[in-house]
């Protein structure tokens, strides 16, 4: 689980929500696939919807130039972003996401090595609504500052706990990595991190710091897959 702190400002969140409300609304279940569909019980923003397409666009445009995201899952394909809301008693129970799935409005197919949730509102104006992980290390709630994001394997069971007041806003979408093997992705990650932090401090040599680049790009080399 990687938190990406601040992918869109108060005002660009602000934006969206005014925008959003503005968009058709539909039953949530019915984009849901398998086992899934049974548990879901939320509303999702109309994706066909012109307006709604462009907001996903936008968040599309930033999740991909975001450094840390690509840093993470060192994405090959993102499915275009979805908005969910979540009223009072709604909420979606635990399930996996579908390993394979279909871009929208193409003949391409993603597999969702990431799953990313980016959170549109803000902490106190709903109760429950927590995003709940299950880990090697038990389960994970996350609840977020509105343009805040989660990364977190899609393979990780995990659930949206019932909103029991007020409404939550969010964006959810998947990622295929260019790395398919976790452990691999994980150690690319924290070398990128690391090389990252030295830059910042600014006191390893130009020397030294082009051989951990060469290292991180030839391992990106050796094992991804497009």
């Amino acid at each position: 689980m990687i938190v990406i702190e601040k992918i869109l400002s108060k005002e660009e969140v602000h934006s969206y929500r005014q925008q959003l409300a503005n968009a058709p609304w539909g039953d949530g279940g019915n984009t849901a696939m398998g086992m899934a569909a049974s548990v879901k019980n939320n509303n999702q923003a109309d994706a066909s919807n012109t307006l709604v397409r462009q907001l996903a666009n936008q968040l599309l445009s930033r999740i991909g130039e975001t450094p840390k995201v690509v840093s993470a899952a060192l994405p090959h394909k993102i499915f275009p972003p979805c908005f969910n809301r979540y009223s009072e008693t709604e909420e979606y129970g635990y399930h996996v996401d579908a390993a394979v799935m279909r871009i929208p409005g193409t003949s391409e197919v993603l597999r969702s090595d990431m799953s990313m949730t980016t959170f549109l509102s803000e902490p106190e104006e709903y109760e429950g609504g927590e995003l709940v992980i299950s880990t090697e290390f038990g389960q994970q709630s996350i609840k977020l500052p509105a343009g805040y994001a989660v990364v977190y394997p899609s393979s990780s069971l995990h659930k949206v706990t019932a909103v029991t007041q007020g409404q939550r806003f969010a964006a959810i979408t998947w990622m295929q990595s260019m790395i398919s093997d976790v452990s691999i992705r994980q150690n690319l990650y924290q070398l990128d991190q690391t090389i990252q932090n030295l830059i910042k401090e600014n006191k390893t040599s130009r020397t030294e710091m082009d051989n951990l680049h060469n290292v991180y790009h030839n391992l990106i080399r050796q094992f991804a897959q497009l």
